[in-house]
């Protein structure tokens, strides 16, 4: 059974869950929460663009000081604030940091929450423009009534349209998917 925490009326889950919360409450205390949401935003694209970290991170050879040696090195040639200095080693003692993926987007959640934010993730064929990124949050912000932040990715295979997720609601306006419910509703009648 999952364990399942619960900061600022948003609920996080799991081991990512509790690493953040802790991450986060520390933050919060020591008036470093937006240092240490930047540091691991740099992680999370440092995890998106590079597949030797991603390796290290979630390699079972390499001993627990070599991955601390490594996280402490990244860190500090990025001038990271101490706490997540810190943070990292701990993961890395701790064999945690197989969940660093997680255990950020389980803090950015609870950081938008702290800032009044909604989160909305959207994967989207081809990159959006400026414009269009614009009216996409101009059109959740008028239908969440609240701040929106918006992480973007892309995924080619959706062939066009986009999927929007925000929280438990999810909505899927792929053409990928559309082509697909048509050929299974095709199969349905012939």
């Amino acid at each position: 059974m999952a364990s399942e925490t619960s900061f600022a009326g948003v609920r996080v889950t799991g081991l990512a869950g509790r690493y953040a919360t802790a991450l986060f409450e520390l933050a919060l205390e020591e008036g470093a929460l937006d240092a240490v949401a930047a540091d691991l935003q740099s992680l999370k694209t440092l995890l998106s663009e590079s597949d030797d970290f991603t390796a290290m991170v979630r390699s079972p050879i390499l001993s627990r000081s070599q991955q601390e040696a490594v996280m402490d090195a990244i860190l500090a040639k990025g001038s990271a604030n101490k706490i997540t200095s810190n943070f990292a080693g701990l993961l890395a003692k701790k064999r945690r940091l197989f969940a660093l993926g997680d255990i950020i987007k389980a803090f950015a959640t609870l950081h938008a929450a702290h800032k009044g934010e909604v989160e909305a993730d959207v994967v989207s064929a081809a990159p959006l423009s400026e414009q269009q990124l614009g009216a996409l949050k101009d059109q959740l912000r008028s239908a969440m009534g609240r701040e929106i932040q918006v992480n973007v990715s892309v995924d080619e295979a959706l062939i066009g349209g986009l999927i929007l997720k925000v929280g438990s609601r999810m909505i899927d306006a792929s053409l990928a998917t559309r082509l697909s419910n048509l050929e299974r509703t095709m199969k349905e009648v012939g």
